[in-house]
């Protein structure tokens, strides 16, 4: 993963702007001293129950921090709009978080908070056990390692964030077609392959009439392409990138259908023009293929 930008939370008391925003919500009326501690009037803006943010020990809480961090990328940075990926453990802070944007005079419909649920993880049968408490964790870095990262990204974003996930890292190893990530790659290096074998033999498909393609598969492959520009703009719009992996998956089985029921470089001179068509297909789903991999930070294999 790349991150365009690191941000200090301690940059957020130096420069001033912890202050300017515990100021702001105290002159609205948004703030109140009891016992000793400084609540965040919640319960104005509709939550259930008002919120430290100053401890009676003079500490701020972490919620203090996200209001003023959320008040710097919506006001001093002026995003449009901000989306938070919390862990399913923090659901609970979603409303308070939501009233305090609001309370900075912000439409609280500018946030947007996706939840994402925890993480099983199995060899096969076997759950592996672990516990913050007991210290026995398993780090990404450790799954990546074992796995790749192209296991990892596929697999972590095949499931919607509200879904609970089970990762099996012995299935997402296996060289068959059991494993969506072998299953995909292969389907562009049997592309690739295609491509260079028609090379090999001097073939030029640049001419190529795709009137010809006819059959069934030939079909349903065109069609699978074609899904593509659309997908990418309802994933940005729903905030829902999951939908890109069982694409992926799917256009790999249209090739793999049409792959086994037509064939595509032929030597009989009778078939030049439907080779010519077919390989302008094959040189179509290349393309797809690549930029679908490619968005989802995964690898291109040419060979596997």
């Amino acid at each position: 993963m790349n991150s365009k930008n690191w941000f200090s939370e301690r940059s957020l008391f130096s420069s001033g702007e912890y202050e300017e925003t515990i100021d702001f919500l105290r002159e609205k009326d948004y703030l109140s001293e009891r016992d000793g501690a400084l609540w965040f009037n919640s319960v104005m803006l509709g939550d259930d129950k008002d919120n430290v943010i100053v401890k009676t020990s003079g500490e701020s809480t972490y919620f203090a921090s996200d209001i003023v961090y959320h008040r710097n990328k919506l006001i001093k940075r002026k995003f449009e709009s901000v989306v938070d990926i919390w862990g399913a453990d923090h659901q609970g802070h979603v409303p308070r978080m939501k009233s305090a944007v609001e309370a900075l005079g912000i439409d609280r419909d500018r946030l947007t908070v996706l939840i994402c649920q925890m993480v099983t993880l199995r060899r096969g049968q076997d759950v592996m056990r672990v516990s913050k408490r007991g210290g026995n964790l398993i780090t990404l870095r450790e799954v990546a390692d074992e796995v790749g990262i192209d296991a990892c990204r596929y697999s972590f974003l095949a499931k919607a964030p509200s879904t609970q996930m089970e990762f099996d890292l012995e299935m997402v190893k296996k060289e068959s077609n059991e494993n969506p990530v072998f299953y995909v790659q292969y389907a562009h290096a049997r592309n690739a392959s295609i491509i260079e074998l028609a090379r090999e033999r001097g073939i030029d498909w640049s001419n190529g009439d795709i009137s010809l393609l006819t059959h069934p598969s030939e079909l349903d492959l065109i069609r699978a392409l074609l899904r593509l520009p659309e997908l990418v703009d309802e994933m940005a719009t729903i905030l829902e990138p999951h939908h890109l992996p069982h694409y992926a998956t799917e256009l790999a089985n249209n090739f793999h259908n049409f792959y086994e029921n037509c064939r595509v470089v032929s030597s009989n001179e009778s078939d030049t023009a439907i080779t010519a068509a077919r390989l302008k297909l094959v040189e179509a789903a290349l393309i797809v293929f690549r930029r679908t991999l490619t968005l989802m930070g995964m690898t291109v294999p040419n060979r596997m």
